[in-house]
């Protein structure tokens, strides 16, 4: 058993972990409000962009969408991943890193895959496996739609210029603090609208006509889809780090607990041991 000052080396040692764990769980939770608030305000918006392009593009011949619809042989596909820059986020990162892995051996075996990080953590461990293309790690420091919009028209421009056959999405969709559910998504080419699907016909007059408003939509709709994917991420990371530092903040007190039962066990049979001594040294001048 260890002795008493070692004991007590660890208890303070546990303790000053304790106190950085709790702060880091207070500023994640205050972090994880504004994402959160962010991220929800805007999935309507992106969802109901989505949803008008859909009934504007099922009107219109197959083609509607020009060069970002057009459906080519895939044989080359680029993976836009969005991690963290940080750890100490619990499974966050790893989850990624599995479903790229996942994805790629169910569905690109045979094909050329190559990434696009988005976040240092995705770079760091997948850039080990495959080849990386481009890292934009800045981007959460100062996270907004334009900056955003950079990253989307240079995902758009690989794509019309056949650099890649498809792109695909790959994020942590943030369902609450304790949740995050890995998402892969199709960015390019643009999926068409499935058959059987219900469309809503509403007599409207167009200006200027259909075709023209389809192509216009389509950038801003891909670029509210990063956007939306990015801040999805965000918001999943300081909730994922938020429980994580709250599970090690309960750890730490239950092994402090768990270390002060032993000290004071040691101690009382340190002092038990001392009153023995004592006690036999006393009869001892006595006989």
């Amino acid at each position: 058993m260890a002795n008493l000052k070692e004991i007590r080396n660890r208890i303070t040692s546990i303790g000053s972990t304790m106190q950085i764990t709790s702060a880091m769980k207070m500023v994640s939770a205050a972090k994880l409000k504004k994402a959160q608030d962010a991220i929800t305000a805007m999935r309507p918006y992106s969802s109901k962009l989505t949803e008008l392009l859909q009934n504007l593009s099922a009107t219109l011949d197959g083609n509607a969408g020009g060069n970002y619809s057009t459906q080519r042989e895939v044989s080359k596909v680029l993976f836009v991943v969005v991690t963290s820059n940080r750890g100490l986020c619990g499974g966050f990162n790893s989850s990624i890193t599995k479903e790229v892995v996942r994805t790629v051996a169910e569905k690109y075996a045979d094909k050329t895959v190559e990434l696009f990080t988005i976040g240092k953590k995705g770079n760091a461990t997948l850039g080990k496996t495959f080849k990386v293309v481009d890292s934009r790690d800045d981007i959460f420091e100062n996270l907004n739609f334009e900056s955003v919009a950079e990253i989307a028209t240079q995902l758009m421009e690989l794509y019309i210029d056949g650099s890649y056959d498809k792109i695909e999405l790959v994020y942590n969709r943030f369902k609450n603090a304790a949740t995050q559910i890995p998402q892969v998504e199709q960015f390019l080419p643009i999926k068409p609208v499935e058959e059987g699907t219900t469309v809503a016909n509403s007599d409207y007059i167009f200006e200027p006509s259909k075709e023209e408003i389809v192509l216009a939509l389509i950038p801003k709709s891909l670029k509210t889809q990063l956007y939306k994917s990015i801040r999805d991420s965000f918001a999943a990371e300081h909730g994922a780090r938020m429980t994580a530092m709250h599970k090690a903040t309960d750890n730490a007190k239950d092994l402090r607990d768990d270390l002060l039962l032993t000290y004071n066990k040691a101690r009382q049979a340190a002092i038990t041991n001392e009153i023995l001594e004592i006690v036999g040294g006393a009869e001892a001048l006595n006989n």
